[in-house]
């Protein structure tokens, strides 16, 4: 019995829509509207409140010029040196005005404004100036602005501020400011002063004990000085080693010398021991002791010229007479050897004698002689140069060994001299600057514009009155469509057919019920004149209670062209409860009988069943115990509300209301009522929730889903048709779409 006339494929399955169509804008302002008056009414009230206790408001304003002295010095000298210097110098300093502001603003200096004003006004409080904090906070009355100079893009920050405050009472306004003057003044004074004197109390108490510690550190290092017998230790030491190293060239020289020096004198002695003259002579010098005495005393004067020669230089007296008494030792020496060797020896080149008598010594080698005294003689002098020379290198030697020390020592002491002078001239020049500064006098603050009376603004009634005419309907608007978004029901019959691709049957405005017992009481007495007046009256009584409306009338129409020969019975029903399908099944239950048709109206809904109330009809009896007691007759449990229309209620609620409706019976029932009426009308239950509708759609050969306007869902809605989406749906109605535009 069941066709299928909807394709579910065809079925609109996707997520609601959260977001409001801007075409649909009109409609839903229109829905909402009495949400917008009505918040738009709340708003304009509270405007006309605050409006009504406001009270007009005096603002009285003053200037202060802000300026630094130190500022100004800084910038006169880069702009003496360089007029962009401002801009490049990294120790060019700029005042913080964001500072001075927030300084101007603080509780601390209003507070001080507060005490003076205090005995003129007792009651006044900070949070009067600043404005009050907490649940009833408002914004403070006094306000403090940079002011800006230049014009378009060159406008820069300027050194004047405008501090202005508003108060009802214009004389309060202005003393109100003049306090606040003083206290800025004297506070900026005061405070800079403490901070300055601070810093220099600081170098103060800093100075003697640097100045101390300079002292004890240049007296360490000068006793380091005395004690060690020299200034700077890395110097001397430096001069230390370049003395040893020359020393040690001197040695290796003098002793080169010496070695020479020595094999010529052994190459002399082989030649005079190979002549019996010579050897004759060397033999009598050898005997000599006065000989031998006078070459120990040259050599002791050699040792001691070449000593004097490594600390002074030749031309020192010293040098001079050790030269002199050396040349006197020689003169001594060459007369000691003419003595000892005869009146008649070789001349000597000092005093031209000779050192032997031809008689004597005719063999004698006179050259030869002569060359052996002159190489002992340098032998001498350079065995003592020797000496003088590993002596001095063995004192440097001894004496550069301590240098590492006293270098370390000196190291140490050396720094913290300069360490702590260092400190003490940082320290002098801080001193000396922060006098400056304190002399300068920090920031100055000069009064431009004296405080005024102040000058009547408005109490701001207007603007409030404005703001809530204006800020009124834009809150009624947003919320109401914020309200649209936030619910997922739908608003018109087209989106109704477009969810759930069925064929739009109608639109069904918000029916009452008009009497018609005048039209109908013809009607009756044509049908049935033998009715008694006592019974016909009760009929007509039940029958007025019934909706009618022109658009059931083209419902029924569309109902009957969609298939007009299976069309004997047709299940009412809706997604949800409550969308007003009772009401358009006895619609269409009127159009019918209109239209001369036989029709059983029956309510299917024994959960919870309503059309016995509506009707004011009996539900001791009904559909519930025909189902119970298959030897029931139906026409027992039908009740006559129209000679064209009966009823059969829902009867007693059963315990099991899916089990009787799965019965035989329930089927048999439907098809004896199709042989005896044109049209069954079943009122079901809603689709979600239950089974009930579901079963009874298999029984009958249409059904007509409602769907009422600003109830339903799109979800609830898409759930419904996909569950009947295999049965055969003719159609959708749009209950109550009278409140929207579709």
């Amino acid at each position: 019995m069941a066709n299928t006339s909807l394709n579910q494929g065809q079925l609109i399955t996707t997520s609601p829509q959260s977001a409001v169509d801007i075409r649909q804008l009109s409609a839903i302002l229109f829905r909402r509207r009495f949400l917008i008056l009505g918040v738009s009414g709340l708003v304009m009230c509270v405007a006309i409140f605050l409006a009504t206790i406001a009270k007009p408001k005096y603002q009285s304003s003053m200037q202060l010029l802000v300026s630094s002295n130190l500022y100004e010095g800084l910038q006169s000298r880069n702009i003496q040196g360089n007029t962009d210097s401002q801009f490049t110098d990294p120790n060019f300093q700029v005042v913080d005005y964001t500072a001075q502001l927030r300084l101007m603003l603080s509780t601390k200096l209003i507070q001080k404004a507060v005490d003076l004003l205090r005995p003129e006004y007792p009651d006044i409080q900070v949070e009067d100036i600043l404005g009050k904090k907490g649940k009833q906070a408002k914004p403070g009355s006094l306000v403090v602005a940079q002011l800006e100079g230049g014009t378009g893009v060159n406008k820069v920050p300027s050194q004047v501020f405008e501090i202005t405050f508003k108060d009802e009472d214009p004389i309060k306004a202005e003393k109100v400011l003049q306090a606040l003057k003083k206290v800025y003044q004297d506070y900026n004074i005061e405070q800079q002063k403490q901070r300055l004197n601070k810093g220099l109390s600081f170098v103060n108490d800093r100075l003697p004990t640097i100045k101390q510690e300079v002292i004890k550190s240049e007296n360490n290092l000068e006793q380091f000085r005395r004690k060690n017998n020299l200034l700077d230790p890395e110097a001397q030491g430096k001069i230390i080693l370049d003395s040893l190293a020359d020393t040690q060239k001197q040695l290796q020289s003098t002793r080169a010398q010496l070695q020479d020096v020595r094999a010529r004198y052994n190459n002399l002695q082989r030649k005079m021991a190979a002549s019996p003259q010579n050897a004759l002579i060397s033999s009598r010098l050898s005997q000599s002791t006065r000989y031998q005495t006078l070459l120990n005393e040259i050599q002791k004067t050699e040792l001691a010229l070449a000593q004097e020669r490594l600390r002074y230089t030749d031309t020192s007296p010293a040098i001079a007479k050790l030269t002199q008494q050396r040349s006197d030792q020689l003169s001594l020496l060459r007369q000691e050897i003419g003595r000892s060797l005869g009146d008649k020896a070789p001349k000597t080149p000092e005093n031209g004698k000779s050192l032997l008598t031809q008689g004597q010594m005719g063999e004698v080698d006179l050259k030869l002689v002569e060359e052996l005294i002159q190489v002992q003689t340098a032998s001498l002098g350079l065995v003592a140069n020797e000496q003088s020379l590993a002596k001095s290198e063995q004192q440097l030697r001894s004496e550069l060994a301590k240098y590492p020390t006293l270098i370390a020592e000196y190291n140490r002491l050396l720094p913290e001299v300069e360490t702590n002078r260092k400190t003490l001239e940082q320290l002098l020049q801080a001193q000396q600057s922060l006098g400056m500064q304190i002399a300068q006098g920090g920031f100055d603050w000069q009064v431009l514009e004296e405080p005024q009376p102040g000058i009547y603004i408005g109490s701001g009634r207007t603007l409030r009155l404005a703001g809530g005419a204006v800020i009124g309907p834009i809150l009624g608007i947003a919320i109401a469509l914020i309200w649209e978004m936030s619910k997922d029901a739908i608003y018109s019959s087209q989106e109704l057919q477009n969810l759930t691709n069925l064929r739009l049957l109608g639109r069904v405005p918000k029916l009452s019920l008009p009497l018609r017992k005048k039209r109908l009481s013809t009607l009756f007495f044509h049908e049935k004149g033998s009715l008694t007046p006592r019974y016909r009256d009760k009929q007509l009584s039940v029958y007025t209670r019934l909706p009618f409306h022109e658009s059931l009338d083209m419902i029924y129409q569309n109902i009957q062209i969609s298939n007009p020969y299976a069309f004997k019975s047709l299940m009412v029903t809706s997604a949800l409860p409550f969308e007003g399908k009772t009401t358009i099944a006895q619609g269409l239950a009127v159009s019918a009988a209109r239209m001369h048709r036989r029709v059983l109206l029956i309510d299917a809904n024994m959960r919870e069943p309503h059309l016995h109330n509506i009707l004011e009809l009996s539900n001791d009896w009904g559909l519930s115990l025909l189902l119970v007691d298959e030897t029931n007759t139906p026409p027992d449990y039908i009740q006559p509300i129209h000679p064209m229309i009966d009823v059969l209620t829902a009867g007693p609620t059963p315990e099991d209301t899916v089990k009787l409706l799965s019965t035989r019976r329930m089927k048999e029932l439907i098809q004896i009522f199709e042989q005896t009426y044109d049209l069954v009308l079943i009122d079901a239950p809603a689709i979600l929730g239950t089974v009930d509708a579901r079963i009874l759609a298999t029984y009958c050969h249409q059904i007509v889903l409602v769907g009422k306007i600003g109830q339903v869902t799109r979800t609830e809605l898409i759930q419904a048709t996909e569950i009947l989406g295999e049965l055969n749906v003719v159609g959708i109605i749009a209950n109550e779409a009278n409140t929207a535009k579709a």
